[in-house]
């Protein structure tokens, strides 16, 4: 009976921990409950990764994903991205549950969204990035070391071709567009891809708008106001 009580209060105590990060913002004086989410660091996939890295475990955020889509009280949802990538099908599954939501969602890009962060960042109703952050569009690669070019094996092609689709039907960019972005060379040293900036992104059609905090606050407000989901 102890060893019970002691998992259970392990378990009790690791949903709290969850609940900590992944709680709601729920401001009193404000006109909307509107929850925060932040996708920072490295999306962890199945494989774990060293614990000296800042990570996004995509199997803490799916859970937060459904606990947001139904709840009531929640009228929106505010996604803040800055990562270095990490994990392609973890990412697109996450970008897939955020743009399968009803809640009203808006991202925003600071720092930087590189990499995977692309369809997370263009997964929501609509996308802002900060005009000092930057967006690294490049091909699938495996572990970080092989790169995913057409040349390689179907998989990578595969692979890459949903995450084409997935940004062209998420934003304004063609997936041929975004292919020449992906494949282009002499831009980055060791790879082929593009460095876009803020004000790059939003002219090639990845992201909508370039703002901060407060316009994608006010553009949520506005969404959940005019019922648009």
């Amino acid at each position: 009976m102890p060893e019970n009580n002691e998992s259970t209060a392990e378990v009790t105590q690791e949903q709290a921990e969850l609940s900590e990060q992944y709680r709601d913002i729920a401001i009193t004086n404000s006109s909307h409950v509107i929850h925060c989410l932040s996708i920072i660091g490295q999306i962890e996939g199945h494989y774990i990764l060293p614990p000296q890295n800042k990570t996004t475990k995509y199997e803490h955020i799916m859970p937060a994903l459904v606990a947001i889509e139904q709840d009531r009280s929640i009228e929106g949802l505010i996604i803040i991205i800055n990562t270095v990538g990490g994990d392609v099908e973890a990412g697109l599954a996450l970008a897939e549950l955020i743009s399968s939501m009803k809640t009203p969602t808006v991202s925003i890009v600071v720092g930087g969204g590189h990499s995977i962060g692309v369809p997370l960042a263009v997964s929501a109703k609509h996308s802002f990035i900060v005009k000092s952050a930057t967006m690294t569009v490049h091909p699938v690669r495996l572990t970080g070391l092989v790169l995913g070019v057409p040349q390689t094996l179907s998989y990578f092609e595969k692979m890459q071709e949903r995450i084409v689709r997935f940004v062209a039907d998420n934003s304004r960019i063609s997936a041929e567009r975004f292919k020449e972005l992906m494949l282009q060379t002499g831009e980055l040293v060791m790879d082929v891809g593009s460095v876009l900036t803020g004000e790059d992104a939003v002219k090639e059609g990845i992201i909508d708008s370039v703002g901060g905090l407060s316009e994608a606050i006010e553009c949520l407000y506005s969404m959940i106001e005019s019922g648009d989901s």
